[in-house]
């Protein structure tokens, strides 16, 4: 199978090595000539990727073509997905097989609170689409270590392409929901923000037990008010992706949440690093979701507080205690 993977950033990245490694043909395209450059030159993504060198094969370029492509996925941050998607539609003129575009990405759009789906949806109406998600360090996934993913999809290829991607090491379920695979996928990186606050705090177990259980709930709520299917929450790309970066070490927002639990400011942590904290742009967004939807959701809005109008996390903490008591 020939695949494009639009974005070169760690997960992006990691594709590329596992798609390469179970044979297929792979081209990487970055953003930018010079990481284009510099990943040819070192065979590695020192900037977002260090310490894993690439499969022989894998083709680099800045070039966006899609003739002749299989399976796309697009691996940018939220806030670059419009000018792929402009990119691409350029790129598909004249083109008579479109590939399957799949969404890598675990953000939304802070401007008009569109995910990936619907930008894909709105600007490639042509395209046939949908995302792969689940609990994935990109790290594990490029050094072929085991894990679970679930590929959500209307296509008609869908088990095509599950065959595909399916290895003796990473299993790839498949799903037609779309819509919650994307939402859990999306904001688990907000609580995650929220996970490692607690632990900068240093709170102990049961609190943190306690947050990711409440948090869980408020996720399920918001995904299926956006019209998302329940039991989507509790599967791979819901519960499994939420646990894996609330918990994870190497996850940027459980440590973007640590670092502001430690004291830390928003404008010193970006400073110091070049990867993007999802999370960050994407809790507004979700804040004003809820706000215009009328959605209970006390912890985005705590966390929103802490993150854009400056409320000392002592105060919000004591307004989440504070509320008042119901059933559970």
């Amino acid at each position: 199978m020939k695949i494009s993977i639009f974005g070169a950033g760690a997960w992006g990245t990691a594709m590329a090595c596992y798609c390469r490694t179970i044979g297929h043909d792979v081209v990487l395209i970055p953003k930018f000539e010079e990481q284009a450059g510099k990943m040819a030159k070192f065979q590695e993504n020192i900037d977002f990727l260090p310490g894993v060198k690439f499969p022989d094969g894998i083709n680099i370029t800045t070039d966006i073509r899609i003739q002749n492509t299989d399976l796309a996925f697009l691996a940018c941050p939220a806030v670059g997905m419009e000018d792929l998607c402009l990119s691409l539609d350029r790129a598909s003129k004249g083109v008579k097989k479109l590939p399957l575009l799949v969404s890598l990405c675990k953000g939304i759009q802070n401007e008009n609170s569109e995910t990936a789906s619907d930008l894909i949806t709105r600007m490639l109406p042509n395209f046939e689409h949908g995302v792969l998600a689940g609990p994935t360090n990109a790290k594990e996934v490029a050094e072929g270590k085991h894990a679970a993913m679930v590929l959500a999809t209307d296509s008609k290829n869908i088990y095509e392409i599950q065959k595909a991607l399916s290895s003796e090491r990473i299993r790839i379920y498949s799903g037609r929901d779309v819509k919650g695979a994307e939402l859990g996928g999306c904001l688990k990186n907000v609580y995650a923000i929220g996970a490692g606050i607690c632990d900068g705090l240093g709170f102990g177990d049961n609190a943190k037990a306690a947050y990711l259980t409440r948090a869980l709930k408020e996720l399920v709520t918001i995904g299926t008010s956006l019209g998302g299917q329940a039991e989507t929450f509790y599967g791979l790309s819901g519960f499994g992706d939420f646990i894996a970066t609330c918990m994870g070490e190497w996850s940027r927002n459980r440590t973007f949440g640590e670092r502001l639990g430690k004291g830390e400011t928003v404008d010193g942590i970006f400073a110091t690093q070049k990867a993007v904290v999802e999370g960050y742009k994407t809790v507004k967004a979700f804040h004003i979701i809820c706000e215009k939807k009328n959605i209970n959701a006390p912890i985005i809005s705590a966390i929103y507080s802490v993150l854009y109008l400056n409320v000392p996390l002592p105060k919000c903490i004591e307004s989440l205690l504070n509320r008042s008591l119901k059933s559970e």
